[in-house]
Order: structure tokens, then sequence, then C-alpha cells
């Protein structure tokens, strides 16, 4: 029986202005900022409505703004659509762990406020840079990495679909890997606009800091099975969400696994949930056979309505 996946977008995909309408139009999506602005003691339902972008653009308010809008918008597709699984784009897997029942909404709010806290403090500005790599030929991505470390950090960090992986560490290494790349025959390598390098070992201070929140906070099972970013498999438990976690903050996302595993569990519909359509498109890069809506602003709502009456 054909099933139904929900993700949830992570880092990338703010801007000022998110939410907006579907808090203006559903009760129970404006409910949720109310929530996450008792959670977090400041207007965090302003900032997502009308920026200003570079407080928006900051890692420590993107990170609780995304989950914030992405649990709007969930809390009004629950009552349209049932979830057979859930994942979660980086920062993307604290929505999916809210929505599966195993995370309260104001924990992980807090606590991925602390979390982008954490990764920004855990390398200095200008230090570390993150990258996109396109159409690199996959057995070449290794020796690129091996020949630009010289001594510094660079690694994979987000293998988004098979022609495009992000890598990130420092920065003068992440900028050799860029040139030796391009000669390697990738179609193109570009520096990404982030405030710090995700996923790379860099951020083992953050993720050292972060343990403990994670084991002061109550993970409950999950009534809607997780794929997790770690090790792209399916996750049931309290204990295995949290464990997910923490190893997610210095590893790689594994969106490309993540994706074809739940399509081998029979998936054949994503519908991304929160702001923008990144994951959309990394989806049908990954296979054009499935298909794929967005959720995130109150006119999605009757696109959604059209998708399934048809």
């Amino acid at each position: 029986m054909p099933k139904t996946a929900v993700v949830f977008p992570g880092q990338g995909s703010q801007f000022a202005g998110m939410g907006k309408s579907l808090a203006g139009a559903f009760p129970e999506a404006a409910r949720v900022f109310e929530e996450a602005d008792r959670a977090l003691g400041f207007a965090i339902s302003r900032l997502c409505f009308e920026g200003p972008e570079d407080q928006l653009k900051l890692t420590e308010n993107t990170q609780p703004a995304l989950l914030t809008v992405s649990m709007a918008a969930y809390a009004v597709l629950q009552s349209r659509v049932s979830a057979d699984y859930v994942a979660g784009h980086s920062l993307g897997e604290y929505s999916a762990l809210v929505a599966a029942g195993s995370l309260e909404f104001a924990d992980a709010v807090r606590l991925v406020k602390k979390r982008g806290r954490y990764m920004q403090e855990a390398v200095p500005a200008g230090v570390g840079a993150m990258a996109a790599l396109l159409k690199l030929p996959e057995e070449k991505l290794a020796g690129v990495l091996a020949e630009a470390a010289q001594g510094e950090v660079v690694t994979a960090a987000n293998f988004n679909t098979p022609e495009q992986v992000v890598i990130a560490g420092n920065a003068a290494a992440v900028n050799r890997a860029i040139e030796l790349a391009k000669a390697a025959g990738a179609r193109r390598a570009v520096l990404l606009p982030v405030s710090a390098p995700f996923h790379c070992p860099l951020m083992k201070p953050a993720q050292e800091r972060l343990k403990a929140d994670l084991d002061a906070t109550e993970f409950r099972d999950l009534a809607i099975p997780l794929v997790n970013n770690w090790k792209a498999r399916e996750v049931r438990t309290g204990a295995e969400a949290r464990e997910g976690l923490y190893h997610q903050v210095p590893n790689p996302v594994r969106w490309t696994e993540s994706v074809k595993l739940l399509m081998a569990s029979g998936v054949t519909r994503f519908i991304e949930c929160g702001a923008g359509s990144v994951l959309s498109g990394l989806v049908r890069n990954i296979d054009s056979s499935v298909a794929t809506a967005k959720f995130g602003e109150a006119a999605d709502v009757e696109k959604l309505a059209v998708n399934e009456r048809q």
C-alpha cells in the first residue's frame, strides 16, 4: 500500500514572513507560535513574520524559528494527512520527533536555541566554511578531501542527492577542496552562505555541550517511525531518538540514504512541512518517480486538497 512520509527542513530555508499566512489563517498554527514565544521568553513569532533578516540568520535564532514554522505547519497538516513515516534534514529531525510524539514542542524549541548557540560558539566567525559540490564523480570525493585537508578539517557534511555533496571544515581547507573538486570534474563547487561549518568534526565542542541538555530532556517512544540522519535507519524508541540527535552534530546528514530507505519501505509521497521547498527538490533529484508537495503557507492547503482529490 502506498505510504506518505512527512519531512522537515533544516538550515537554509529561513526568510522573513515565514509562517505568517498560516498563523493568520489557522488558530492551531497561531497557538504554536504563541507557545514558542512563551517557551523562549521572547517573540520568535515576530522574528519569523517580520525579521530583521540579519537577526533571523543568526543560527541560534534560525534554528528555533524554523522548528516553530515547521510545527505550526504540521499543526494544520496533521488533520488532513496521515504520516506513515517522518524524517528531518539536520535541525529538521527535531521537528520530526515532535511530530512523532517523542519530544514536547516546548522542550524542542528550547533545545534547538541552545544547539544553535553551541554551534555558533564552537567555531569563531570566519574560521569555518561549507561548500556544495555538484556532480563530482563519487569515487573522487575521498581523494579530494584527503588532498585538501593539509592537517586541517574538511569532510562530507551532507549527502543530499547522488549528485550533490556538501562539505564542511576549516575555511582554507574547504577552499582548497573547491579547486580540487573542479579539477576532478565537478560541474560546480561553490561556497555556501552559512554562519558555521555544520556536521563536521569542528562541531564536537557543540556536541559535548548539547549532551547534558539532551540527557535532561524526556524522549518518549515514537508514535510514527522516523528515519534518522546519523545512520539513515528507522528509529522507534526515545533512547534511539536522543542518541541520533547527539551523534548528528559532528557527523554527515545521510539524506540520500534516508530517502532511499523510505522508498524501500513503501513511501511514494513526500510532503515537506515547513519553510521553503529545498527538500522537495532534493527528493525529486534522488528519484523523480515519487510525488512531492510542500506545506508551509496558507495557500498550500488548497493545493494539497487538489492533489488529494486527483
